[in-house]
């Protein structure tokens, strides 16, 4: 049916009839479009509930490991930044083995160095075991002490503690690689026991600089203060023993970091020091 009207005749107005029907399908199209727009609510809450459930209720890789902030014991408060440096120069062996899945510094770095739900903690990080420790630094002595943890069950699977000098900091780091690979009865290639074996250099005040300076880079933000006092630390590394290659490298670095972010002046100086670093590191080590 046709309503024929002109400015003059007729009634633009629909009879009552069709205006009741037009109003009634108004309101079936706007029922419909809600009840469209909750069932797609309810279905995207399933399938995230769902994704939740499934990655919360798979079994973490059995080769796989978190390394936890370690605990500092020294007298001295400051010495935290050694013990964040042991933490992390374990972490970075152990990320050489390709065997491991090894969870990153920044997803591990707020969690306590012993906390009380593990379980929970590894089923958050998706990993099968937790590697709690200490560090001790009383003038040139040192103590490690490492736990190895299977998380499922809070069991230990492995500990040991290392006395040893600072001048032989390394071999602990590398020990505790080995083990844990031994514990979790990862593979390792002949490369990558030449690579946690590594001693990146023989001057131990120079690497306690590198861990001075390191500490800085491992804090949450690239603030100015941060910036510099790492920049300050990795320069006295690498003067003190200008062949070493992981000085080089974080300098770099950190020095890349502050210019690009801008949280130091930006100068061609900086960004000078950033390339003639990266390249150093690169030559004496090229395979970093």
């Amino acid at each position: 049916m046709t309503n024929l009207y002109s400015d003059e005749v007729g009634n633009r107005k629909l009879p009552k009839k069709f205006q009741a029907l037009k109003h009634r399908a108004r309101v079936r199209w706007a029922a419909t479009t809600a009840a469209l727009l909750a069932l797609g609510v309810i279905v995207a809450g399933i399938a995230m509930f769902s994704r939740y459930r499934i990655r919360s209720t798979l079994a973490a890789p059995e080769k796989s490991i978190a390394v936890l902030p370690f605990d500092n014991l020294s007298s001295d408060k400051e010495n935290a930044y050694f013990a964040d440096g042991i933490q992390d120069e374990i972490l970075t062996r152990l990320s050489k083995i390709a065997d491991l899945k090894v969870i990153s510094r920044t997803s591990t770095q707020h969690y306590k160095s012993a906390p009380e739900n593990l379980p929970e903690i590894a089923r958050q990080l998706g990993v099968a075991h937790i590697l709690e420790g200490s560090v001790q630094k009383s003038g040139e002595a040192v103590r490690v002490n490492v736990q190895l943890i299977k998380a499922a069950n809070d069991s230990h699977l492995w500990a040991d503690t290392f006395d040893r000098k600072l001048t032989d900091i390394f071999s602990v780091e590398s020990e505790v690689a080995k083990a844990i690979a031994e514990q979790l009865r990862a593979k390792l290639t002949g490369q990558e026991e030449q690579v946690i074996a590594a001693k990146p250099t023989d001057n131990p005040e120079a690497y306690d600089a590198y861990l001075r300076g390191l500490a800085y880079t491992l804090k949450t933000l690239p603030t100015s203060a941060n910036i510099l006092g790492a920049q300050k630390y990795l320069r006295e590394a690498v003067r003190l023993d200008p062949k070493f290659a992981l000085g080089w490298a974080l300098l770099s670095y950190v020095d890349a970091r502050g210019y690009i972010t801008q949280s130091v002046q930006p100068t061609v100086a900086l960004r000078e020091e950033a390339r003639q670093a990266a390249e150093t590191a690169l030559t004496l080590q090229p395979n970093l």
